[in-house]
């Protein structure tokens, strides 16, 4: 599938969903690209995964910002394949370094850099450990097996949406609690 069909694809998912994350983070390693940076030369030219650019572009004609967040060790190597790929504009913050945390410290910094909270986040990965890490943040965090795909996107949206409806049924819920208002239900019982 050609990288606009791809798109194409990706904007038609986007268009199912009244709820899209405001950024969406990326791993770089075994999720963009299908090898780790430290095992490359800056000379060599990189490739993507065959959906991933694709999507990148989706989300940019939508508004929707994006971010990296990798434990590299060779963040020269990953900065230099981001721009031979012509992607790097595309993020409005990387984070590639390597790191104990888990990512933890990465989406810290997003979140200082960009403003948006965790819960308007979407996270793909291909490490579990980071996954739930950064969930446990209350960013929705997506497993991948064979890089970022359209059925990964379909995927994170969707548990992006159901997070996002969660929240807001427990900020209600919240809300009737402690506002002293009773809700229906229990007035119907008087």
């Amino acid at each position: 599938m050609s990288e606009e069909k791809v798109k194409d694809e990706a904007m038609q998912i986007m268009g199912l969903f009244q709820i899209l994350p405001r950024l969406v983070v990326f791993d770089l390693d075994y999720t963009l690209w299908p090898f780790y940076c430290e095992c490359r030369s800056k000379r060599e030219m990189p490739s993507m995964y065959p959906q991933a650019k694709g999507i990148l572009s989706a989300l940019k004609e939508k508004g929707i910002e994006m971010a990296i967040a990798s434990r590299s060790p060779t963040s020269d190597i990953a900065n230099t394949f981001l721009d031979k790929l012509n992607i790097k504009p595309m993020f409005v913050a990387k984070e590639i370094y390597s790191s104990w945390s888990h990512k933890t410290e990465h989406f810290q910094k997003i979140h200082t850099r960009t403003g948006v909270p965790f819960t308007a986040m979407l996270f793909f990965d291909d490490e579990d450990r980071n996954i739930k890490s950064v969930s446990k943040m209350g960013v929705t965090s997506i497993l991948v097996g064979d890089g970022v795909t359209l059925g990964a996107f379909r995927q994170g949206l969707t548990e992006f949406t159901q997070n996002h409806n969660s929240i807001e049924k427990n900020k209600q819920v919240w809300r009737n609690k402690y506002s002293g208002k009773s809700t229906s239900s229990e007035t119907d019982k008087d």
